[in-house]
């Protein structure tokens, strides 16, 4: 599996180094890669049973509980078989589709990339590894839906996507991290074993909420879901693998994963699940009224996922087998469909319908396709997608709860999407010719492989499902489940009450599609009405608190960096005391406990002449009284130091002293006059925060004479001074050895003020022009 993600990054890398008669192949060359690893992973189908799985671990940061590990198991086998398989037909249609415009190394290398981090998500055994490959895969396609970045919209699309995507991921971490803390470990294996005491935690509710932000966000969940009709800007291959396998399932299959960890309770049942049926009903109204193929495709999608979520929510047998043969489903005919728009939009120049009609007669090969992934989509025999419908029906009748509430909204949802299917077919490919601004042909192999497929195994798994629900959808189900599960698969189920409900929607659907096509002002009326009820648009509502968020982040910016030195370093020194008092006062149960005497005389005398000098230079109004009592003050303070033997610091002291009343001096006669600039209230204020700050650090100092939490460090330097640095200078050997780096930055930094120092004091030489 490691083997397998270098082999993807390799072939990412090595596109720009290809030469120039094998770069033209290099769509071919990457799809053969990824049919590879495909048949890799079919080849090991058999050995993922209900019973076994394969994993792989590495140490990373074991002591933060952070190691690389990998799982394939029949979840895992679900996703890394659709990831590989269409990503090899996205591939091989790309090489025709991608041929027209600049840029295609770069194109390449990103979904390469895409691929690669979307399988190391799918067989991550780390959720911490997980959340890195979950924001790889939103930081690359953020430069795939942006690839035609010559456009705003593109542009725009890319970001919101990003945006959204990106803030879900980062509350998902919150959320991991919080889960983590209460088994003290971020491994899968670890979360299912103490899944009980993960449940029972007060942090359950808390990172339950967190971790579905940025799975309904990934996933396009009500209300993040319109960031993904946006990100239709990208070109049709990216569209077709990111609404089909990759991208958006990261939250399905997280979803799915984290199920029998933190699932079976009713926050789980009732956010899950209407969360989903929520999403679910959107995505199918809007697609009603969609004139863009793209448009149509990205709202059915919507559905799509919406069925998905609700189907985890559910947390039944049944609903989670349904949602395990649903992944195939959409995966197949979504990826036929979006490769099938893009091929009409290359053919025609354009992919709206009012402009679409009669291709029937130009392409009749992509009609057959496209049919057939409609009636999948459609939920029609023979057709994988009937048997999904079916069981999904099936699944809604036993949802414990809210069964009622969830069948009809998903049988009205199902309604919207027979009758979609249906005017998709007719509009596009049959009545009279349409409008076109380019001649279409059927023309280019590469274009109709991969669509072609997808339609054909849709059609032959619908007829014999068997061999799917045994050998991969069985231990997916198991591994979501925690139990092995039986996994039975056909596609006439009798005359029972999921019979007529599957009847029912394809009636109403039908009838449905037929006052769309006879009532032309049916479709107008219904724009009008989602104008009133929906006048609001949620993209509308980001780009506001976008724009919103711009302008307090420039008034912030212009109120807080206003270019005032002075006040910089006043706001410093404010909060500093504010927050030392408060921790003064936090703590005053403190006893002071320190003789007070004024002996030695000479030092308290030297006291007495540094707070004074201290005083002066602060009411002075010359500039030569001010700094001679700064030196004043600054040399007694060096006096202080040599009467307690720190001789070190106090030839530090006295030198910084002789300099800085020598670069006083020699500047002071350069300033204008002296002037009382401020007035009594900023002086006032001044003096106030001096006062406040300098009784908290004195207040501080004393304090810490009391406390004695640890172990003084001196006895380190002591014991270890001469018998690890060889020295019997304690304080040399601090400076050169303990803290050698320390001291090397102070000599850098006093030769660098030397240097400034010399540019100020000298002359710039005169010169002849």
């Amino acid at each position: 599996m490691v083997y397998i993600l270098l082999v993807f990054l390799s072939a990412s890398l090595l596109i720009f180094i290809l030469p120039g008669w094998l770069k033209k192949q290099k769509a071919i060359l990457l799809s053969f890669v990824q049919f590879a690893a495909f048949i890799y992973f079919l080849s090991h189908v058999s050995e993922i049973t209900s019973y076994h799985s394969k994993s792989i671990f590495i140490e990373w940061i074991p002591q933060l509980g952070l190691n690389l590990e990998f799982m394939l198991d029949g979840l895992s086998m679900v996703f890394a078989l659709l990831v590989t398989g269409i990503g090899a037909l996205v591939f091989l249609y790309a090489k025709d589709y991608m041929k027209s415009y600049a840029g295609t190394d770069k194109f390449f290398f990103y979904l390469m990339l895409f691929s690669g981090a979307m399988l190391g998500l799918v067989l991550s055994g780390n959720l911490i590894q997980l959340f890195i490959f979950w924001e790889l895969t939103s930081f690359i396609s953020f430069f795939l839906i942006s690839f035609f970045h010559e456009k705003e919209s593109a542009r725009k699309a890319a970001f919101q996507s990003l945006y959204i995507t990106g803030f879900g991921g980062l509350s998902m971490l919150a959320g991991i991290v919080l889960l983590g803390s209460v088994v003290d470990s971020y491994s899968f294996s670890d979360w299912l074993s103490n899944a009980n005491a993960i449940k029972e935690s007060n942090l359950y509710l808390p990172g339950l909420l967190l971790i579905l932000a940025g799975i309904f966000t990934k996933s396009a969940q009500f209300p993040f879901h319109f960031w993904l009709p946006g990100a239709m800007q990208a070109p049709a291959p990216v569209s077709s693998y990111l609404h089909s396998a990759t991208m958006v399932k990261a939250g399905i299959f997280l979803l799915a994963r984290l199920s029998p960890v933190l699932g079976g309770t009713p926050e789980w049942t009732y956010i899950i699940s209407l969360t989903g049926v929520l999403t679910m009903l959107t995505g199918s109204y809007f697609a009603i009224t969609q004139t863009d193929l793209k448009g149509i495709l990205a709202f059915t999608t919507i559905n799509a996922l919406g069925v998905l979520v609700l189907l985890l929510g559910i947390n039944t047998t049944e609903s989670i087998k349904a949602a395990m043969l649903f992944l195939f489903i959409h995966a197949f005919y979504k990826a036929t469909l979006f490769m099938v728009a893009g091929l009409i939009e290359k053919k025609t120049g354009t992919r709206e319908l009012r402009q679409l009609g009669g291709l029937i007669k130009y392409m009749p090969l992509t009609f057959v396709i496209a049919f057939l992934a409609l009636l999948s989509m459609a939920g029609l025999p023979p057709l994988l997608g009937f048997l999904g419908k079916e069981l999904i029906y099936e699944a809604k009748v036993q949802s414990p709860g809210i069964a009622s509430m969830i069948l009809i909204l998903g049988v009205t949802s199902n309604i919207f999407m027979v009758a979609v299917s249906l005017y998709f077919a007719r509009k596009v490919f049959l009545g009279k010719p349409g409008n076109f601004p380019k001649q279409p042909n059927e023309r280019g192999a590469a274009f109709l492989i991969g669509p072609g497929v997808l339609a054909l195994l849709s059609l032959v798994l619908g007829l014999s499902p068997g061999k799917l629900g045994s050998a991969v959808i069985k231990p997916a189900l198991s591994a979501v489940l925690g139990e092995v599960a039986e996994v039975k698969l056909k596609i006439w189920h009798g005359f029972n009450q999921v019979f007529f409900l599957s009847m029912l929607t394809i009636i109403l659907g039908f009838l449905l599609y037929v006052a769309m096509l006879k009532k032309d002002k049916l479709l107008i009326y219904w724009k009008k009405i989602n104008d009133v009820v929906f006048a609001v648009q949620l993209d509308e509502v980001f780009a506001w608190v976008m724009d919103k968020f711009v302008a307090v982040s420039k008034l912030k910016t212009k109120t807080v960096q206003h270019g005032y030195h002075r006040l910089y370093i006043l706001t410093i020194i404010v909060f500093t005391s504010l927050l030392l008092w408060f921790q003064v006062f936090v703590t005053r149960s403190w006893n002071f406990d320190i003789p007070f005497t004024l002996r030695p005389f000479y030092i308290s005398g030297l006291a007495l002449v540094i707070i004074l000098a201290s005083a002066v230079s602060a009411v002075s109004r010359s500039r030569i009284v001010t700094i001679i009592s700064m030196g004043v003050a600054g040399y007694g303070i060096s006096l202080i130091f040599l009467y307690y033997s720190a001789v070190d610091l106090a030839i530090t002291q006295i030198l910084v002293e002789t300099l800085t009343l020598v670069m006083f001096m020699a500047i002071l006669q350069k300033l204008p006059r002296f002037a009382v600039l401020s007035s009594k209230k900023t002086r006032l204020r001044d003096f106030l925060i001096a006062l406040g700050f300098g009784s908290v650090m004195t207040i501080l100092a004393l304090k810490a004479v009391n406390v004695n939490l640890n172990r003084s460090i001196s006895d380190f330097y002591l014991e270890n001074s001469y018998l690890k640095a060889f020295g019997e200078n304690v304080v040399n050997v601090i400076l050169v050895d303990f803290r050698a780096l320390d001291t090397l930055g102070e000599v850098t930094v006093l030769t660098i003020a030397a240097v400034g120092v010399y540019l100020l004091l000298s002359k710039p030489k005169s010169r002849k022009l």
